[in-house]
């Protein structure tokens, strides 16, 4: 199993991009080499415990997490695995794992006495829980202080406080693109086998020659050393465009941007956030796509931008130094929290006060920002604000004409509102 991943290290690493991460039955097998460990091999086996296997729910990361219950419960024995992964570090693994099938583990160490609070640290970082939210709260009821301490640090919004703040100051080395940049130059079709591996998907990004860039191999490989070389001025690179994003394939092509311009995201492997997107104009579901992943999209004027340029970026005041960035406007009023948060937009930090936590009497942190009902509305996909037109309050979805009766202008609907539909208006099979 190392001969044949070592060998395929090699190979990828020819291309400049790192290996796949481990799939089910190499995870399986690396398992057992820990249970015994070839000489030498120890700590090679745990890096890759610990950082090539996928989160969430891969197939992988089901057997990584079985195993991890096993070993953090006491059920190998002294002679197994315990020698490189002890119950504690176990536990502290199974707490990386960001959701799935780590989360039921998780919730029953906190019952025990060596690494529940270990499993309660894991926990408080771990956003999704879904219904197993219920199960903490059960035992924080019951006076388990492990799950009162988890309960707490959710309230407290300790997951997003503990990050680094946005920095007052953002210096940043412009990659200039002049034009359009359509989400078809970031992830071409012809390449969309490859997609799901984004840093071999990545490495097609430009492979066209344009104005200004000029593709390491035409066709196949974009100006990857290009972007390399500006990393050298020591400044995160900032993709820079007249226009960016515009077309459908909004998730690849922000992978493909991020994966040369982001950081790494701990513990998984493969995947990158952050990362600096200016443009003058960028398409809106582009933008969106680019908040998700932990990006920080900016709209402002690029025209006295160029390649190499090193600017400063100050987001608190919206505005770049001298006349290069000139003023901005963030989208959002949450904008900067949507950066330190460097999670989905599911997971970035909600303004409203959560009722479970109100079942608890735990308060609203005053962590994040309170948006106004106006701003709220422009929080693209969360609803649209009720309004009179023409006398009467409706609202207009396609071809098709709703009621909003019994909302008052200003309420913001979302999809549990009840609309009417006026008569005598088609669109009857428009889904939205």
């Amino acid at each position: 199993m190392l001969e044949a991943y070592r060998a395929h290290v090699a190979e990828r690493g020819a291309l400049g991009i790192p290996p796949l991460p481990l799939t089910k039955q190499q995870t399986q097998e690396l398992i057992d080499l820990i249970q015994g460990p070839p000489g030498g091999e120890a700590s090679f086996l745990l890096e890759l415990l610990t950082h090539r296997v996928p989160a969430g729910v891969d197939d992988a990361a089901k057997v990584k997490a079985e195993f991890l219950a096993k070993v953090s419960r006491g059920e190998v024995g002294q002679d197994g695995p315990s020698k490189l992964v002890s119950r504690a570090k176990a536990t502290e693994l199974l707490g990386t794992m960001l959701g799935g099938y780590n989360v039921k583990p998780l919730i029953d160490l906190l019952d025990d006495k060596e690494v529940g609070t270990v499993a309660a640290q894991g926990l408080k970082g771990t956003l999704l829980m879904f219904d197993a939210f219920h199960d903490v709260a059960d035992k924080a009821k019951a006076g388990n202080a492990n799950a009162k301490a988890v309960m707490q640090s959710w309230a407290d919004a300790e997951w997003f406080t503990s990050r680094p703040e946005v920095p007052k100051k953002i210096t940043v080395t412009v990659f200039k693109v002049t034009g359009e940049t359509n989400t078809d130059d970031l992830s071409p079709a012809p390449d969309a086998w490859s997609r799901p591996d984004i840093p071999l998907h990545g490495l097609a990004m430009l492979k066209n020659a344009r104005e200004g860039i000029t593709p390491e191999k035409p066709g196949e490989r974009g100006p990857i050393k290009l972007i390399e070389d500006l990393k050298q001025k020591g400044h995160p690179v900032a993709y820079v465009g007249d226009v960016v994003g515009t077309g459908s394939s909004r998730k690849s092509a922000t992978n493909s941007v991020l994966w040369w311009t982001g950081d790494d995201i701990p513990f998984v492997p493969n995947k990158r956030f952050g990362g600096y997107c200016l443009g003058g104009k960028i398409a809106p579901i582009f933008f969106n796509t680019q908040e998700d992943a932990g990006a920080f999209p900016i709209e402002c004027d690029v025209t006295q931008m160029a390649m190499g340029d090193v600017i400063d970026i100050f987001p608190l005041r919206q505005e770049g130094r001298e006349e290069r960035c000139r003023h901005f406007h963030l989208r959002l009023q949450v904008g900067s929290a949507a950066r330190r948060s460097a999670r989905r937009r599911p997971h970035q930090p909600d303004h409203r006060p959560r009722p479970h936590g109100q079942s608890q009497g735990i308060s609203r942190p005053a962590a994040f920002h309170a948006l106004s009902p106006a701003a709220e509305s422009r929080r693209h996909g969360q609803g649209i604000l009720a309004g009179p037109k023409d006398g009467r309050p409706c609202l207009w979805l396609g071809r098709t004409q709703w009621t909003t009766a019994g909302h008052p202008p200003g309420h913001l609907l979302r999809a549990q509102d009840d609309l009417g539909r006026q008569p005598g208006h088609h669109g009857a099979d428009d889904p939205r």
